[in-house]
This record gives C-alpha cells, structure tokens and sequence, in this order.
C-alpha cells in the first residue's frame, strides 16, 4: 500500500463553468496544476484567455471556450468544442452562479428568473450535455471513471436572510445532484455536491469591510472567512479516481456555520 494519497489527474479533462473569476478560477488552476487538462468555460472570454495564460505559464494545459448557461445552444455549442479543443470530458465542475440580496417580498419574477435560470436550471443543463458524453463514452470504456462536482452552497442547506431565492436555488441544486447520482451510477459517473460557506474572493472582498459584512463574520462560528484554498482538498477528492465510493455525498465546507 503507497504511503501518500497522489491527486495526479494528468490523464483527465475537466470543464469547469463559470471560470473567468472567483472560485471557478481558484478551481481550474488547482485542476491544471495537478495535471488535469481544463477548458475553461464563461461569458467573459477575454478573462478566460488571461487565466489561460496564467495556468500556461506555470506549465498547465488549457482552453478555452464561450458559454453562456442560461441558453441551451450555448450550452451544446460550448460543451461540444470543449471535446473537440480538450477531448472527451472526464470531470465537470459545475461551478456558474449568481445572487442578488433582497427580503422575499421584494422579489420580482424577473429577479427569481436571472437566479434560477444560472444557479438551478444552467446547471442542470450543463450536466445534462457532459452526461450525455459521458455515457455515450462508458459503452466503448467500460470502467472509465467520471465525475460531476456540482457547486452548491451551504445557504442550501441552512436559509438565510435576505438571499432566499439563492438559497433555494441550490437546495435546488442539492436535490438534483442526488437525483443525477442515482441515475448516472450505471455509466460510472459519480455525482457530488461541494456546499462553501463564507468564502473571501475578489469579488466580494469589499463587502468584509463594510459595516453588514464585518457584522456578519462577528456571527460565524470562529469568527472567520474561508479562503479558497480551503476548498482544494474537496476538490481534487471529489474530481480524482479516489472518490470511486462517494456518490451523492452534499459535503459541507463552511467551518461550521450551519451547526450554529
């Protein structure tokens, strides 16, 4: 028995969504830097291109293509030359998302579609064109492993005030992973949910500093952010040949925050 776990994904394609800032760029670095080919996938091409240069130089393998995942032609256009780029997709990471904050009742229809249609109905549609691919490709590769890593939230599993649509968005997402999971074992696909908490990004390390959001951390069990690199190890479990036995497993990262 080897004395250390290796995450060496040098023989995997991965996808990842929503990958021009934020976590999914945190994602597709990590994936790159432990071998794995990864086709960066967005609607913020030019920023793409920037990481792409960025995971080249430190001497990972790249690409990159257009998605917008609240059109389904996107979706089928992007995965397909995502294979013809990368070759056939052995991991996805199904990271695209948005919020916006209000109470409930200020909730327009418009403001319920612009989240459900990127968190809950995008997602589900991406994953529905990798599986495609993916069982198709099992029927020739018996025994070939795949992965799907839908990135939900811990606000999934614990409501809070003020971004309930997001929140029941990915519950949205939680349920379907499960679902997809139960489908999809057959062919060798694995399913998982990745719930974060409170993580600092780029894009919203302004709002720690203001009033709301250094009275939000006060509130958190050790009263402290995530940093992306917290997730890395989830991750790379999640997408390797090492998760052959989690499957529609929803794994909390959030440093207790939904114990309180």
């Amino acid at each position: 028995m080897p004395d250390t776990l290796s995450f060496d994904l040098s023989d995997k394609t991965a996808l990842v969504t929503g990958a021009s800032s934020g976590l999914g760029a945190r994602f597709a670095r990590v994936l790159a830097a432990h071998g794995a080919t990864v086709v960066l996938a967005s609607r913020r091409v030019e920023r793409l291109k920037e990481l792409r240069a960025e995971i080249e130089a430190e001497g990972g393998d790249a690409h990159v293509v257009r998605m917008d995942v609240t059109d389904a032609a996107s979706i089928e256009e992007g995965v397909a030359e995502a294979e013809r780029h990368a070759g056939a997709i052995d991991v996805l990471v199904n990271n695209s998302g948005v919020s916006t904050t209000q109470r409930l009742l200020e909730v327009t229809p418009e403001d319920f579609d612009f989240v459900f249609d990127t968190n809950t109905r995008g997602a589900f549609f991406v994953a529905q064109s990798v599986a495609r691919r993916m069982i198709a490709r099992a029927k020739d590769e018996p025994g070939r492993a795949a992965r799907i890593v839908n990135i939900a939230s811990m606000a999934a599993l614990k409501p809070l005030a003020q971004i309930g649509i997001y929140a029941m968005s990915k519950a949205a997402v939680v349920q379907m992973t499960r679902a997809m999971a139960l489908e999809w074992a057959r062919y060798g696909i694995n399913v998982n949910a990745l719930c974060p908490g409170y993580i600092r990004t780029e894009l919203n390390d302004h709002h720690w500093e203001t009033e709301p959001g250094r009275k939000l951390v006060s509130m958190l069990p050790r009263k402290r952010l995530g940093r992306p690199e917290d997730l890395d190890g989830l991750l790379l479990l999640l997408a390797s040949d090492h998760s052959g036995f989690v499957n529609g497993a929803v794994i909390s990262a959030d440093d207790g925050f939904g114990l309180s």
